[in-house]
């Protein structure tokens, strides 16, 4: 097929010009030194300090199941977590005996009013809380705090015990590791 007497639209003229053009590889080349001087000049922080307040709050109640738990008390104190103004997102774990809920608010908001408000709000609303309740255990978290890995075992042939025993033995494995700052065991009755 004969090129040159093709008729090319706009993209195909520019890349007909540059194909055979001498300027071509010393605009590639400037290119790639502009984008070299980019990267070598651009600041980079190796930890960038990220402002994410968040906050558990764990509700222990003793001799209650963790369904009747979940019914009586973390979805009421989610609700009444919403209403904080600034809260990004509102979750709950409910176990046996204690519930936990997590209220994140908003990348770059006061740790210091963060923890304030809900504090606040969480006080102003103990008279909801049902019979049989202690008081709220309130613990503010970092996002240094936040896990970086999350394992799930489950086994339908082995107990709930036996299954807690391997757990942890994985845990004792991993903090022979280096920089392991913290295992926590979520689930399971302990020993």
């Amino acid at each position: 097929m004969d090129y040159k007497n093709r008729k090319f639209g706009m993209a195909g003229k520019i890349a007909k010009a540059f194909v055979n053009s001498p300027l071509t590889p010393l605009i590639v080349l400037a290119s790639l030194l502009l984008g070299l001087f980019a990267v070598l000049t651009t600041p980079r922080d190796e930890e960038p300090q990220i402002v994410v307040p968040m906050i558990d709050i764990m509700v222990p109640a003793p001799g209650k199941e963790a369904s009747e738990i979940d019914k009586i008390i973390a979805k009421p104190l989610e609700k009444i977590m919403w209403e904080i103004p600034g809260v990004e997102y509102v979750y709950s774990y409910s176990g046996d005996g204690f519930a936990i809920t997590t209220v994140r608010f908003y990348v770059g908001s006061n740790p210091e009013d963060a923890l304030v408000r809900l504090y606040s709000k969480l006080m102003s609303n103990m008279y909801r809380m049902p019979k049989g309740t202690m008081q709220p255990i309130v613990k503010p978290k970092s996002i240094d705090d936040v896990p970086i890995l999350a394992l799930t075992f489950y086994s339908d042939k082995l107990s709930s015990y036996e299954l807690r025993r391997i757990v942890e033995q994985v845990e004792d494995e991993l903090k022979q590791l280096t920089n392991i700052s913290e295992t926590t065991i979520i689930g399971s009755k302990p020993k």
